[in-house]
Protein backbone atom coordinates (compact mmCIF):
# COMPACT_ATOMS: atom_id res chain seq x y z
CA UNK A 1 0.00 0.00 0.00
CA UNK A 2 2.81 2.40 0.91
CA UNK A 3 4.61 1.68 -2.36
CA UNK A 4 1.38 2.26 -4.27
CA UNK A 5 0.83 5.62 -2.54
CA UNK A 6 4.42 6.67 -3.22
CA UNK A 7 4.14 5.64 -6.87
CA UNK A 8 0.88 7.57 -7.25
CA UNK A 9 2.45 10.59 -5.59
CA UNK A 10 5.50 10.44 -7.88
CA UNK A 11 3.29 10.13 -10.95
CA UNK A 12 1.21 13.11 -9.87
CA UNK A 13 4.35 15.15 -9.24
CA UNK A 14 5.76 14.17 -12.63
CA UNK A 15 2.49 15.09 -14.38
CA UNK A 16 2.31 18.43 -12.57
CA UNK A 17 5.91 19.14 -13.53
CA UNK A 18 5.18 18.23 -17.15
CA UNK A 19 2.10 20.47 -17.27
CA UNK A 20 4.07 23.30 -15.68
CA UNK A 21 6.80 22.94 -18.29
CA UNK A 22 4.20 22.96 -21.09
CA UNK A 23 2.56 26.09 -19.72
CA UNK A 24 5.98 27.74 -19.38
CA UNK A 25 6.73 27.05 -23.04
CA UNK A 26 3.31 28.17 -24.26
CA UNK A 27 3.72 31.62 -22.73
CA UNK A 28 6.28 32.32 -25.47
CA UNK A 29 3.72 31.71 -28.24
CA UNK A 30 1.64 34.59 -29.60
CA UNK A 31 -2.09 34.23 -28.82
CA UNK A 32 -4.10 33.50 -31.94
CA UNK A 33 -6.63 36.24 -31.17
CA UNK A 34 -5.52 39.82 -31.80
CA UNK A 35 -6.90 42.39 -29.31
CA UNK A 36 -9.35 44.77 -30.97
CA UNK A 37 -11.87 47.34 -29.72
CA UNK A 38 -15.58 46.58 -29.94
CA UNK A 39 -16.19 49.60 -32.14
CA UNK A 40 -13.43 48.71 -34.60
CA UNK A 41 -13.43 44.97 -35.17
CA UNK A 42 -10.94 43.72 -37.73
CA UNK A 43 -12.52 42.98 -41.13
CA UNK A 44 -10.88 42.35 -44.54
CA UNK A 45 -12.31 45.58 -45.96
CA UNK A 46 -11.00 47.66 -43.07
CA UNK A 47 -7.57 46.06 -43.25
CA UNK A 48 -7.31 46.59 -47.00
CA UNK A 49 -8.37 50.23 -46.66
CA UNK A 50 -5.93 50.76 -43.81
CA UNK A 51 -3.10 49.21 -45.82
CA UNK A 52 -3.68 51.61 -48.72
CA UNK A 53 -3.67 54.59 -46.37
CA UNK A 54 -0.59 53.26 -44.58
CA UNK A 55 1.44 53.17 -47.81
CA UNK A 56 -0.08 56.22 -49.52
CA UNK A 57 2.41 59.11 -49.69
CA UNK A 58 -0.42 61.56 -50.39
CA UNK A 59 -1.06 61.60 -46.65
CA UNK A 60 2.07 63.75 -46.23
CA UNK A 61 2.57 67.42 -47.05
CA UNK A 62 5.35 66.66 -49.55
CA UNK A 63 3.59 63.74 -51.19
CA UNK A 64 6.74 61.67 -50.70
CA UNK A 65 6.28 60.15 -47.24
CA UNK A 66 3.91 57.51 -45.89
CA UNK A 67 3.50 55.66 -42.60
CA UNK A 68 5.60 52.91 -44.18
CA UNK A 69 8.51 55.27 -44.73
CA UNK A 70 9.40 55.00 -41.07
CA UNK A 71 7.65 51.69 -40.34
CA UNK A 72 8.23 49.38 -43.28
CA UNK A 73 7.26 45.68 -43.05
CA UNK A 74 10.39 44.62 -44.95
CA UNK A 75 12.59 46.41 -42.42
CA UNK A 76 11.18 44.92 -39.24
CA UNK A 77 8.44 47.58 -39.34
CA UNK A 78 11.06 50.30 -38.76
CA UNK A 79 13.16 52.48 -41.07
CA UNK A 80 16.71 51.40 -40.13
CA UNK A 81 17.53 55.00 -39.31
CA UNK A 82 18.75 56.35 -35.97
CA UNK A 83 15.80 58.74 -36.00
CA UNK A 84 12.84 59.26 -38.31
CA UNK A 85 13.65 60.29 -41.86
CA UNK A 86 13.83 63.96 -42.80
CA UNK A 87 10.20 64.55 -43.72
CA UNK A 88 9.45 67.94 -42.21
CA UNK A 89 9.00 70.93 -44.51
CA UNK A 90 12.42 72.23 -43.45
CA UNK A 91 14.12 68.84 -43.44
CA UNK A 92 13.84 68.28 -39.68
CA UNK A 93 14.64 64.89 -38.22
CA UNK A 94 12.63 63.26 -35.48
CA UNK A 95 14.27 63.08 -32.05
CA UNK A 96 13.68 59.34 -31.56
CA UNK A 97 14.30 56.06 -33.31
CA UNK A 98 11.25 54.77 -35.16
CA UNK A 99 9.73 52.02 -32.99
CA UNK A 100 8.54 48.84 -34.65
CA UNK A 101 4.82 48.37 -35.33
CA UNK A 102 5.27 44.61 -34.78
CA UNK A 103 2.75 43.28 -32.23
CA UNK A 104 1.69 46.82 -31.27
CA UNK A 105 -1.87 45.49 -31.11
CA UNK A 106 -0.88 43.67 -27.93
CA UNK A 107 0.62 46.74 -26.24
CA UNK A 108 -1.17 48.84 -23.65
CA UNK A 109 0.86 51.93 -24.50
CA UNK A 110 1.98 53.33 -27.86
CA UNK A 111 5.06 55.45 -28.67
CA UNK A 112 8.32 55.30 -26.71
CA UNK A 113 6.83 57.43 -23.94
CA UNK A 114 3.44 55.67 -23.91
CA UNK A 115 1.47 58.85 -24.55
CA UNK A 116 -1.21 56.98 -26.53
CA UNK A 117 -3.20 54.05 -25.15
CA UNK A 118 -4.66 52.71 -28.40
CA UNK A 119 -3.59 52.32 -32.01
CA UNK A 120 -6.46 54.61 -32.99
CA UNK A 121 -4.98 57.34 -30.77
CA UNK A 122 -1.51 56.67 -32.17
CA UNK A 123 -2.39 56.54 -35.86
CA UNK A 124 -2.89 60.25 -36.52
CA UNK A 125 0.05 61.60 -34.50
CA UNK A 126 2.81 60.96 -37.07
CA UNK A 127 0.63 62.38 -39.85
CA UNK A 128 0.47 65.79 -38.19
CA UNK A 129 3.96 65.86 -36.64
CA UNK A 130 6.08 68.49 -38.38
CA UNK A 131 9.17 66.27 -38.23
CA UNK A 132 7.29 63.36 -39.80
CA UNK A 133 4.48 63.64 -42.35
CA UNK A 134 3.68 67.27 -41.54
CA UNK A 135 0.10 67.10 -42.78
CA UNK A 136 -2.50 68.99 -40.71
CA UNK A 137 -5.70 66.98 -40.46
CA UNK A 138 -7.78 70.01 -41.40
CA UNK A 139 -5.96 69.88 -44.74
CA UNK A 140 -5.80 66.11 -45.14
CA UNK A 141 -9.46 65.27 -44.46
CA UNK A 142 -10.87 67.53 -47.23
CA UNK A 143 -8.14 66.22 -49.55
CA UNK A 144 -9.14 62.61 -48.94
CA UNK A 145 -12.83 63.43 -49.36
CA UNK A 146 -12.06 64.59 -52.90
CA UNK A 147 -10.70 61.15 -53.78
CA UNK A 148 -13.79 59.22 -54.85
CA UNK A 149 -11.99 55.89 -54.70
CA UNK A 150 -11.30 56.37 -51.00
CA UNK A 151 -14.85 57.54 -50.28
CA UNK A 152 -16.19 54.30 -51.77
CA UNK A 153 -13.77 52.19 -49.74
CA UNK A 154 -14.66 54.00 -46.51
CA UNK A 155 -18.37 53.46 -47.23
CA UNK A 156 -17.75 49.71 -47.58
CA UNK A 157 -15.40 49.38 -44.60
CA UNK A 158 -17.44 51.65 -42.32
CA UNK A 159 -21.04 51.78 -43.63
CA UNK A 160 -22.04 54.13 -40.82
CA UNK A 161 -19.67 56.73 -42.29
CA UNK A 162 -21.73 56.80 -45.50
CA UNK A 163 -18.50 57.47 -47.34
CA UNK A 164 -17.75 60.62 -45.36
CA UNK A 165 -14.07 60.50 -44.37
CA UNK A 166 -13.44 61.88 -40.90
CA UNK A 167 -10.52 61.82 -38.46
CA UNK A 168 -12.23 59.06 -36.50
CA UNK A 169 -12.62 56.70 -39.43
CA UNK A 170 -9.17 57.52 -40.80
CA UNK A 171 -7.63 56.52 -37.47
CA UNK A 172 -9.73 53.36 -37.28
CA UNK A 173 -8.74 52.23 -40.77
CA UNK A 174 -5.00 52.69 -40.24
CA UNK A 175 -5.23 51.00 -36.83
CA UNK A 176 -7.00 48.03 -38.40
CA UNK A 177 -4.09 47.42 -40.73
CA UNK A 178 -1.52 47.92 -37.98
CA UNK A 179 -3.23 45.16 -35.99
CA UNK A 180 -2.22 42.73 -38.73
CA UNK A 181 1.47 43.44 -38.09
CA UNK A 182 1.98 40.45 -35.83
CA UNK A 183 4.84 38.04 -35.29
CA UNK A 184 4.71 34.86 -37.33
CA UNK A 185 6.03 31.34 -37.18
CA UNK A 186 9.69 32.12 -36.56
CA UNK A 187 12.40 29.48 -36.00
CA UNK A 188 11.98 30.16 -32.27
CA UNK A 189 8.21 29.56 -32.45
CA UNK A 190 8.79 26.28 -34.27
CA UNK A 191 11.24 25.30 -31.54
CA UNK A 192 8.75 26.11 -28.79
CA UNK A 193 6.11 24.04 -30.60
CA UNK A 194 8.38 21.00 -30.48
CA UNK A 195 10.72 21.16 -33.47
CA UNK A 196 14.02 20.81 -31.64
CA UNK A 197 15.98 21.21 -34.87
CA UNK A 198 14.43 24.59 -35.68
CA UNK A 199 17.23 26.50 -33.95
CA UNK A 200 20.90 25.78 -33.38
CA UNK A 201 22.47 24.41 -30.20
CA UNK A 202 24.09 27.81 -29.69
CA UNK A 203 20.69 29.54 -29.91
CA UNK A 204 19.22 27.08 -27.40
CA UNK A 205 22.02 27.92 -24.99
CA UNK A 206 21.38 31.59 -25.65
CA UNK A 207 17.71 31.16 -24.71
CA UNK A 208 18.72 29.49 -21.45
CA UNK A 209 21.08 32.35 -20.63
CA UNK A 210 18.38 34.86 -21.62
CA UNK A 211 15.94 33.31 -19.14
CA UNK A 212 18.46 32.39 -16.46
CA UNK A 213 21.86 33.92 -15.86
CA UNK A 214 21.18 37.14 -17.75
CA UNK A 215 17.60 37.43 -16.42
CA UNK A 216 16.53 39.36 -19.50
CA UNK A 217 13.01 38.14 -18.75
CA UNK A 218 12.73 40.70 -15.96
CA UNK A 219 11.85 43.15 -18.77
CA UNK A 220 11.45 40.96 -21.88
CA UNK A 221 8.93 38.35 -20.77
CA UNK A 222 6.38 36.33 -22.75
CA UNK A 223 5.57 35.94 -26.45
CA UNK A 224 6.14 39.63 -27.20
CA UNK A 225 9.36 39.72 -25.19
CA UNK A 226 8.25 42.86 -23.37
CA UNK A 227 6.78 43.63 -19.98
CA UNK A 228 4.95 46.59 -21.51
CA UNK A 229 6.41 48.80 -18.81
CA UNK A 230 8.98 51.61 -18.75
CA UNK A 231 12.62 51.63 -17.69
CA UNK A 232 15.63 53.94 -17.59
CA UNK A 233 18.70 52.22 -19.03
CA UNK A 234 20.90 55.25 -18.51
CA UNK A 235 21.16 56.11 -22.19
CA UNK A 236 21.90 59.77 -21.38
CA UNK A 237 23.85 61.40 -18.58
CA UNK A 238 20.60 62.16 -16.76
CA UNK A 239 20.65 65.94 -17.09
CA UNK A 240 17.23 67.50 -17.67
CA UNK A 241 18.30 70.39 -19.89
CA UNK A 242 18.35 69.42 -23.54
CA UNK A 243 17.76 65.74 -22.84
CA UNK A 244 14.90 63.43 -23.72
CA UNK A 245 13.27 62.70 -20.36
CA UNK A 246 10.93 60.07 -21.77
CA UNK A 247 7.62 59.40 -20.05
CA UNK A 248 8.30 62.18 -17.58
CA UNK A 249 7.25 64.64 -20.31
CA UNK A 250 3.86 62.88 -20.43
CA UNK A 251 3.34 62.53 -16.69
CA UNK A 252 5.42 64.66 -14.36
CA UNK A 253 6.13 61.98 -11.81
CA UNK A 254 9.57 61.23 -10.37
CA UNK A 255 9.20 57.54 -11.23
CA UNK A 256 8.83 58.40 -14.93
CA UNK A 257 12.03 60.44 -15.22
CA UNK A 258 14.08 59.24 -18.18
CA UNK A 259 12.10 56.03 -18.67
CA UNK A 260 11.06 54.56 -22.02
CA UNK A 261 8.83 51.68 -23.01
CA UNK A 262 10.34 48.22 -23.20
CA UNK A 263 10.33 47.33 -26.91
CA UNK A 264 9.43 43.93 -28.26
CA UNK A 265 12.38 41.78 -29.30
CA UNK A 266 10.42 40.30 -32.19
CA UNK A 267 12.27 41.09 -35.46
CA UNK A 268 15.02 42.66 -33.37
CA UNK A 269 17.77 41.31 -35.63
CA UNK A 270 16.47 43.34 -38.60
CA UNK A 271 15.14 46.45 -36.82
CA UNK A 272 18.44 48.08 -35.86
CA UNK A 273 19.61 50.56 -34.64
CA UNK A 274 18.41 50.18 -31.06
CA UNK A 275 17.19 52.13 -28.02
CA UNK A 276 14.91 55.17 -28.10
CA UNK A 277 17.69 57.37 -29.46
CA UNK A 278 18.92 54.92 -32.07
CA UNK A 279 22.46 55.22 -30.75
CA UNK A 280 23.18 51.49 -30.52
CA UNK A 281 24.20 49.72 -33.70
CA UNK A 282 24.52 46.04 -32.78
CA UNK A 283 22.56 43.43 -30.85
CA UNK A 284 25.61 42.60 -28.75
CA UNK A 285 26.09 46.23 -27.74
CA UNK A 286 22.38 46.51 -26.88
CA UNK A 287 22.60 43.34 -24.80
CA UNK A 288 25.60 44.68 -22.90
CA UNK A 289 23.82 47.94 -22.13
CA UNK A 290 20.78 46.05 -20.84
CA UNK A 291 23.12 44.11 -18.57
CA UNK A 292 25.38 46.93 -17.46
CA UNK A 293 23.73 50.23 -18.38
CA UNK A 294 25.44 53.02 -20.33
CA UNK A 295 25.40 55.55 -17.50
CA UNK A 296 24.52 53.33 -14.50
CA UNK A 297 24.55 56.18 -11.99
CA UNK A 298 21.94 58.42 -13.61
CA UNK A 299 18.87 59.59 -11.77
CA UNK A 300 16.11 56.96 -11.65
CA UNK A 301 18.28 54.20 -13.15
CA UNK A 302 16.27 50.98 -13.52
CA UNK A 303 16.69 48.49 -10.71
CA UNK A 304 16.15 45.75 -13.30
CA UNK A 305 19.55 46.49 -14.83
CA UNK A 306 22.14 44.66 -12.77
CA UNK A 307 25.53 43.47 -13.95
CA UNK A 308 25.46 39.66 -14.11
CA UNK A 309 29.11 39.37 -15.20
CA UNK A 310 28.23 37.79 -18.53
CA UNK A 311 31.07 36.52 -20.68
CA UNK A 312 31.73 37.30 -24.34
CA UNK A 313 30.55 33.76 -25.09
CA UNK A 314 27.28 34.42 -23.22
CA UNK A 315 26.59 37.45 -25.37
CA UNK A 316 27.41 35.56 -28.57
CA UNK A 317 24.95 32.82 -27.65
CA UNK A 318 22.20 35.29 -26.72
CA UNK A 319 22.60 37.13 -30.02
CA UNK A 320 22.31 33.79 -31.80
CA UNK A 321 19.03 33.22 -29.96
CA UNK A 322 17.68 36.71 -30.70
CA UNK A 323 18.22 36.12 -34.41
CA UNK A 324 15.68 33.26 -34.24
CA UNK A 325 12.89 35.77 -33.50
CA UNK A 326 12.71 37.10 -37.08
CA UNK A 327 9.36 36.71 -38.82
CA UNK A 328 9.24 35.93 -42.53
CA UNK A 329 7.24 38.93 -43.68
CA UNK A 330 4.87 38.30 -46.58
CA UNK A 331 3.11 41.67 -46.65
CA UNK A 332 2.36 42.70 -50.22
CA UNK A 333 3.16 46.33 -50.85
CA UNK A 334 0.36 48.12 -52.77
CA UNK A 335 1.36 49.93 -55.94
CA UNK A 336 -2.04 51.21 -57.08
CA UNK A 337 -3.99 53.67 -54.94
CA UNK A 338 -7.56 55.03 -55.08
CA UNK A 339 -8.22 57.90 -57.47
Amino acid sequence: MIKKVLLTSLMATSLASSLSATEDMEKWLRPSEVPQPKDNKITPKRVELGKLLYFDTRLSSTGKVSCATCHHPKRGWTDLEAVSKAVGINGERGPRNSPTVMNSAYQKHQFWDGRARTLEQQALGPIEADVEMNMPLEVLIPKLNKIQGYKKLFAKAYPQSKGEITEKYLAKAIASFERTAVSGNTPFDKYIKGDKKAISAEAKEGFKIFKGKANCVSCHEGFNFSDGSFHNLGMTDGQLAGKDVGRYAVKRRAAWYGVFKTPTLRDVAISHPYMHDGSVKSLEEASRICNEGKFPHVKNFSTQVQNKDLTDDDYTKMVSFLKTLTTENKTKIPTNFPQ
